[in-house]
């Protein structure tokens, strides 16, 4: 508000606090800022951090499960052409019928597709 000398005066806004009689420890204020600093920084450093490293966790496990799948599934697809080619009959197909053995193993895994493909629902736009 102002006078009429042209001062210009302020409007209170709180209470005036009486510091005399307020307790401040000052003698160990230093511990307490880093203690405060500490304690800010680990809850952002949590509130960040976290969720990032549960992210990337993630995407290295994921990886290395599609990693190690695909050598498990060519491991096993060349181990089920072996022993396919050691017990198919000679007499019957000749001395070499490793073609045999692919195809035997090549039939297994399309109606294994074709068995997983009817499982399959249609999309929406599609039906």
């Amino acid at each position: 508000m102002a006078g009429l000398s042209g001062e210009i005066r302020l409007r209170r806004v709180a209470d005036q606090v009486d510091l005399s009689t307020t307790r401040v420890r000052t003698e160990d204020w230093p511990t307490q800022a880093t203690d405060t600093i500490v304690k800010v920084v680990g809850t952002a450093s949590s509130k960040v951090t976290g969720p990032v490293t549960t992210a990337a966790r993630a995407l290295v496990f994921g990886l290395f499960t599609a990693i190690l799948g695909t050598a498990v599934i060519t491991l096993l697809s060349i181990l089920a052409v072996r022993v396919a080619n050691n017990y198919l009959p000679d007499s019957v197909l000749g001395e070499e019928h490793v073609w045999a053995a692919h195809v035997l193993i090549g039939l297994v895994f399309s109606i294994l597709a074709l068995l997983l493909w009817r499982k399959t629902k249609p999309r929406a736009d599609e039906a």
